[in-house]
């Protein structure tokens, strides 16, 4: 996926920028989001101790403390490891997703070039089943990962799509997804809707991030909000419920809210100073 020019890893998280080249102003719809931590230790655990148990060495290690610590300290990374190869693949089926946009457009593109990355790392499934969405969908591609701005409340995001689908207009997230155990592509988590409603609300969107150039928002007509999970035997599309969008617009907000609250905390200074205990009495030297 084409990382978004304006976009800047800080010690806040992602950040976005006015115009490249300029100090970034405000948190990327994912930050905010990111606020609420998940709970991951249960999974963590469970990496490293099947990491451990799958390792062919283990039968060779019992018995002998160094061989089995250096298998604890590889099992530790399994879930970094396995974590980052998700992202790097879900960076290259968006990758293919945004240039069969940019096709679509009549615009300069790599789709060839996408599908041959993802084919040299066993991963051309996703691109046949994106495809055969894309066909059954209709998809109407009106605009590809574009970067949108919210003033108002602060924020920026890039929305992965922007098209018509059977006369509706639609903002997209795509979502790369495992397989379940029955050949099921795995469902999206309720946050998405979050994602997408952040989305709904921009007020403005990039037309040229060099020179700094925005204009007004102009797909907010009441547009569906698509979750689309791709996956390697299936496309699985779900739609925001119009019905439970101002709780997750709320929700988003306040997490916002969070954000830049702990960013002034830790720019306040010293929070506690030491002090010590009052001078004993009469030891003022009054009389």
């Amino acid at each position: 996926m084409t990382s978004p020019a304006l976009a800047q890893q800080t010690d806040f998280g992602r950040m976005y920028a006015r115009k490249i080249g300029e100090l970034p102003e405000v948190p990327s719809i994912t930050t905010v989001i990111g606020v609420e931590k998940m709970d991951l230790d249960g999974w963590i655990g469970h990496m490293a101790a099947t990491a451990v148990v799958q390792d062919p060495r283990l039968g060779e290690a019992t018995g002998n403390s160094a061989k089995l610590k250096a298998l604890a300290r590889q099992a530790s990374k399994a879930a970094a490891d396995y974590r980052d190869a998700a992202a790097t693949r879900g960076d290259r089926v968006h990758e293919y997703c945004e240039q069969i946009a940019l096709r679509a457009l009549g615009k300069p593109h790599q789709a060839a070039q996408a599908r041959d990355a993802l084919a040299q790392n066993n991963e051309e499934a996703y691109a046949g089943r994106f495809d055969e969405w894309w066909e059954s969908y209709q998809v109407q591609p009106l605009a590809a990962e574009v970067t949108v701005w919210n003033a108002s409340v602060g924020y920026a995001g890039t929305l992965d799509l922007v098209a018509t689908i059977g006369g509706r207009l639609c903002l997209i997230d795509y979502k790369t997804r495992g397989t379940g155990r029955d050949g099921r592509v795995k469902p999206l988590d309720p946050k998405v809707v979050m994602q997408l409603a952040a989305g709904a609300k921009a007020e403005e969107m990039v037309v040229d991030p060099a020179s700094g150039t925005w204009e007004p928002w102009k797909y907010s007509q009441d547009p569906m909000l698509l979750g689309v999970a791709i996956g390697q035997t299936e496309v699985q599309t779900v739609m925001a419920n119009a019905e439970v969008l101002p709780a997750y617009w709320s929700k988003f907000w306040s997490l916002r809210q969070v954000w830049g609250a702990t960013q002034r905390v830790s720019e306040a200074g010293v929070a506690l100073r030491e002090v010590g205990p009052p001078p004993p009495p009469g030891a003022s030297g009054d009389r």
